[in-house]
């Protein structure tokens, strides 16, 4: 989760955040070599004392900065384009879970054992233990194996909700009377904080995610546990 001085993206946890993460890098270095491209002509020109009286047009010079500037949007438009194929992309998923957004709160079903239900409230302010963060904890978490590929279906029951856990480089809107699904895969064990990021009316900052990510052989004895009971 971010905490205090966090500058850059969040530690990733999934294969999508490093390839979200790896683009962050590739655009930001492309717009730092513009910037100072841009700069030092714009600083050249404020300070030299050249000049072209007879200068009346310059052909060549505005054929290269029509060109450059198409190869330089080339070379941001096709990672971000493979990018877009692969969080679209769902393989095979192991684990299907159905997320549904309340207000102001989140439902969870594992429809794939014996459909387990529960829900997931923020914990209050005065109900806080000293290990949990304040608007982040939630009485019952999203278990989920690690090393898995997961597939989540996201609606909602009332307003547009949006499902977002930014470690994981997920966020997919929840749409009331619509089914959207996205797919991750979680490289190791944690706790990876998430909130709905939809502005879906006064309370919406108090719908916090929290995926907790445990091995397969805990996760079983996790759903037996949540069946039993």
């Amino acid at each position: 989760m971010a905490t205090w001085k966090t500058l850059l993206l969040q530690d990733s946890a999934s294969p999508l955040m490093e390839q979200l993460s790896f683009f962050h890098d590739h655009t930001l270095l492309i717009l730092v070599i513009i910037t100072v491209l841009v700069g030092q002509l714009m600083i050249t020109l404020f300070f030299n004392k050249l000049s072209h009286r007879c200068l009346l047009e310059g052909q060549f010079i505005e054929i290269v900065w029509t060109i450059l500037p198409a190869v330089t949007l080339i070379f941001i438009a096709l990672p971000s384009l493979r990018l877009i194929y692969i969080l679209d992309e769902v393989n095979n998923p192991l684990l299907t879970i159905k997320s549904i957004g309340h207000q102001w709160y989140w439902s969870y079903e594992y429809s794939d054992f014996k459909n387990i239900e529960f829900d997931s409230y923020m914990v209050p302010i005065n109900s806080l233990k000293s290990y949990q963060f304040r608007l982040l904890d939630v009485d019952n978490r999203t278990v989920i194996p690690f090393e898995t590929q997961i597939r989540i279906l996201v609606t909602a029951m009332d307003v547009i909700h949006s499902w977002t856990v930014p470690s994981l480089g997920v966020k997919i809107d929840a749409t009331p009377g619509r089914l959207n699904q996205i797919s991750f895969s979680i490289n190791r064990t944690g706790l990876f904080y998430g909130q709905c990021s939809e502005i879906c009316g006064a309370n919406h900052s108090f719908m916090p995610i929290v995926i907790e990510s445990i091995s397969p052989k805990y996760f079983m004895k996790w759903i037996f546990k949540v069946s039993e009971t």
